[in-house]
């Protein structure tokens, strides 16, 4: 697996600390993240990928410093948003999915024929040449997935993949993440997403504050649910 290591990061935003000293190493296949709005949670995950830069401390993708060689990690770390909107930028799903692999420089043959195995591998084949934005939320989050996927990432970075769909679309995105053979990393509030994961992180207040097997990670966050919701 690949390693992620933060280093004493902290990262500041309109004067506040979002995040407060963090140190972690992350080597495990599947990496859950939960933590309430304003956690900091969504900011541990764009730091991964240099979204968002340290204002202290480093963040290194197998040694690779991610404000130093942010070209280079982005092309070992894929990201997918919460609104599948943002990155769907071509006019059909076949054109979206094509579209991630202009840099990699491959010849037509070989592109088309990886274009073709993706659109397959999340149920998109049929709907190759529908418009992207006309598909329903789940579709359109299916082709966000393919579309970071087709390029061959060695690591997924999600933040809250599943905000926005029903419970059976976002039961389908859990299955293909099961199915993975990339590192993931995922971003979530919905807690079935993350409990049979190898590890989970509790983030508040900027700072992880539980860090384990998923068992006693969401534990430890319902707790701090169950200490907000109290009178």
């Amino acid at each position: 697996m690949t390693e992620i290591v933060f280093e004493h990061v902290t990262h500041r935003y309109d004067g506040g600390d979002v995040l407060v000293d963090v140190s972690v190493r992350l080597t495990e296949r599947r990496i859950g993240i939960v933590g309430a709005n304003g956690s900091g949670k969504s900011t541990l995950a764009r730091l991964i990928n240099g979204l968002v830069e340290p204002t202290e401390g480093r963040v290194t993708v197998d040694g690779l410093d991610v404000s130093r060689n942010a070209r280079e990690v982005r092309r070992r770390v894929g990201f997918v948003f919460t609104n599948p909107d943002t990155q769907i930028v071509m006019p059909t799903v076949r054109e979206d999915v094509a579209f991630s692999l202009r840099r990699l420089k491959l010849d037509a043959a070989d592109a088309s024929a990886r274009v073709d195995r993706t659109l397959e591998r999340f149920g998109l084949a049929e709907l190759a040449d529908r418009p992207a934005h006309r598909l329903s939320g789940g579709q359109k989050q299916l082709l966000a997935l393919a579309a970071v996927l087709v390029s061959e990432p060695s690591i997924l970075v999600t933040d809250e993949p599943t905000t926005l769909l029903d419970a059976r679309n976002a039961a389908l995105v859990d299955r293909h993440f099961a199915a993975l053979d990339q590192q993931l990393v995922v971003v979530t509030h919905r807690l079935e997403t993350v409990e049979h994961f190898d590890r989970v992180l509790v983030v508040d207040g900027g700072r992880i504050v539980a860090d384990g097997a998923p068992a006693e990670s969401l534990a430890a966050y319902r707790e701090l649910i169950d200490a907000v919701e109290a009178p």
